[in-house]
């Protein structure tokens, strides 16, 4: 049986959402007006609309983000929010409340947000026997999890293979609305993970001063694909709904020539989509926006934070030989070029950047007095010239077709045929004369048929069947062609739009009896919900209005571990080098607040709790 892979791009608007498609893109995601993850990623209805009719062209997906928290005064704007996704075609909703569950919900197909803190098999289980069709997996999952989930989970199960990492468990983050009121899980996080912080011990004495302790790499599963494939993963997501295009472009192009070349040399295996997509430009992670790259947990616990600057890096190109004002030689390999954006880290280890005014050879020219030691580091976090690349139309996605002329009793007939099996046909009535120059005028039936380059088409095979060589004008031959080709862009659009799906209510139990608000219950249905599936005490979250934190109550749960981060790990047997000023209770400070950290090494766990007092 042929495995359908789905690569997944983000879409923070239309233009980027039709652009993640020419370049690759089995599915996009995209912001709903409201309640979307990303407040600043909402997109309007119409222009949803237009991104899913030109999606369905090529037999691409639309999900929609409806994956915030929901406060019972904005329930039944969701609801109404979901009928609107659902008439326009979106292929399915990502969402996050279950409170969602008990509305009156159109058939759209329901997926499980990585919010939703996918993490624990019997969790993710659950979510499948109530209704929903695809699970997104936590970023924690590894391949060994992914493969045991697979063996026990019929729905689709969808993980991350690029982009940003929070370090914290997804929906279990509540750091940001802690610390100025500005909740991760109703859309508008602050990122206070990307701050800088001083960590600090019992005692008081600084350990790490001013670093980006909470802030992670880029998370890349480039290596790790056929993995993930063999582990039953079948949709792979691209993280960067607040990316700019370039980033979309250039990420999805790359991970689409990956998974071709997969697809290319085993068996069982097909895009998800339809159409050849050309790339006009050499894809590379490195040359947008990157902090560097871990392939976080899908293997083994590693190294994984970038502690000395929450910013894109972009790619290491060199080393200075010397450095004498604005003039500087450097030894790379890479060309670079005037508009070029290059940065080091200075002596205090803080990020610092220039242009490049000028090049000659591996000399260069910098808008601005340096004074840079030999052998610093280099790296280039703008590359003008691939951004230029970039730019206009970068790709190109086509459907092979086929085309037929035939002939009616009162004129002509052109079918035209995809590789979907999808066709159209269209009609004109014209006088048929026969061709004098028949060479002549099959070239002109073939040069006018064939010209699709306006369209989403290229054609593989051109049949004339009529009972003798007709001189046909050019204007029938391009009527035909329009017309033909307009209903089949109808019919594609009407083939790829998707079944209705019915949520069924039932009355499964939930693995627990007892949730506290971790659980993120924030309104009547979805605390209706859960007692419905034999949930008897009910914690409500610190999301909800009014709610105050308790002291016990975790701000964030995290796989990352500080300790091990920085070689103190008290696990690892083979870790003769503990300091012993990392013995005793550890603080993060930054801004005023002062963040408890707590080690559950049982669990391989970081907690961080609030701690202001001490």
């Amino acid at each position: 049986m042929t495995k359908k892979l789905e690569l997944l791009s983000p879409a923070k608007n239309l233009e980027q959402g039709k652009a993640a498609i020419n370049h690759g893109a089995d599915a996009v995601y995209i912001g709903a007006p409201l309640f979307g993850a990303r407040v600043a990623a909402g997109n309007s209805i119409e222009d949803i609309e237009e991104l899913v009719r030109y999606a369905h062209i090529f037999g691409c997906k639309v999900f929609a983000t409806v994956n915030t928290l929901l406060f019972d005064n904005e329930l039944k704007e969701a609801e109404r929010l979901m009928w609107e996704l659902y008439n326009i075609g979106v292929d399915a909703a990502i969402v996050q409340d279950l409170g969602l569950l008990e509305l009156n919900l159109p058939p759209i197909e329901l997926h499980a947000s990585t919010q939703t803190h996918n993490i624990d098999p019997r969790r993710i289980k659950f979510l499948e026997q109530v209704g929903f069709k695809r699970i997104i997996l936590a970023r924690e999952t590894s391949l060994e999890q992914m493969k045991a989930l697979r063996e026990t989970i019929t729905a689709d199960l969808e993980a991350f293979i690029q982009g940003a990492l929070c370090v914290c468990y997804s929906g279990q983050c509540y750091m940001s609305l802690y610390l100025n009121g500005r909740s991760g899980n109703r859309g508008s996080c602050s990122q206070p993970c990307r701050s800088a912080y001083d960590l600090i011990n019992e005692q008081g004495k600084t350990l790490k001063h001013n670093a980006h302790l909470l802030s992670l790499k880029d998370f890349s599963a480039a290596q790790h694909l056929e993995g993930m494939i063999d582990a039953g993963i079948t949709s792979f997501k691209i993280e960067g709904r607040l990316k700019d295009i370039s980033y979309v472009k250039n990420v999805t192009a790359y991970y689409r020539q990956l998974i071709d070349g997969i697809i290319a040399r085993r068996e069982g295996l097909k895009p998800s989509s339809s159409g050849k997509t050309s790339i006009f430009f050499t894809p590379d992670l490195e040359r947008t926006f990157t902090r560097g790259f871990t392939d976080y947990f899908l293997q083994k616990r590693q190294p994984m934070a970038s502690t000395t600057t929450q910013k894109s890096l972009g790619k290491k190109i060199g080393r200075v030989i010397s450095c004498n004002g604005n003039q500087l030689t450097i030894n790379t390999k890479e060309a670079l070029t005037a508009g070029d954006g290059l940065c080091y880290f200075n002596d205090d280890n803080q990020l610092e950047g220039f242009l490049v005014n000028n090049v000659a050879g591996n000399r260069i020219t910098a808008n601005k007095t340096l004074n840079l030691n030999k052998s610093i580091t280099l790296w280039r976090n703008n590359d003008f010239a691939f951004e230029k690349q970039l730019q206009g139309d970068s790709a190109q996605r086509k459907i092979s077709v086929s085309m037929t002329l035939g002939e009616t009793p009162t004129g002509l007939q052109l079918t035209i045929a995809d590789e979907d099996g999808c066709t159209a046909t269209a009609t004109i009535d014209c006088e048929k004369t026969a061709a004098r120059d028949e060479a002549k005028a099959t070239e002109t039936i073939k040069t006018q048929l064939s010209k699709l380059g306006g369209t989403a088409f290229e054609i593989s095979d051109l049949k004339i069947e009529t009972s003798q060589t007709f001189f046909i004008p050019s204007s029938q031959l391009n009527e035909l062609r329009r017309n033909a080709v307009e209903q089949l862009i109808q019919e594609r659009i009407q083939h790829f739009h998707p079944k209705d799906t019915v949520l069924i209510p039932n009355e499964i139990p939930y693995f627990k009896t007892r949730l506290d608000g971790r659980a993120n219950i924030v309104n009547d249905n979805a605390e209706a919900f859960y007692r419905r599936h034999s949930v008897t005490v009910i914690e409500r979250g610190p999301d909800q209005p009014n709610n105050t934190f308790k002291p016990d109550f975790p701000l964030m749960t995290t796989k990352y571990c500080l300790r091990y981060e920085l070689g103190q790990c008290l696990m690892h047997k083979c870790n003769k080098n503990i300091d012993k000023d990392y013995l005793n209770e550890l603080y993060l400070i930054n801004n005023g607040n002062r963040l408890h950290l707590h080690f559950d090494c049982k669990q391989c766990e970081m907690k961080i709790f609030a701690n202001k007092n001490k």
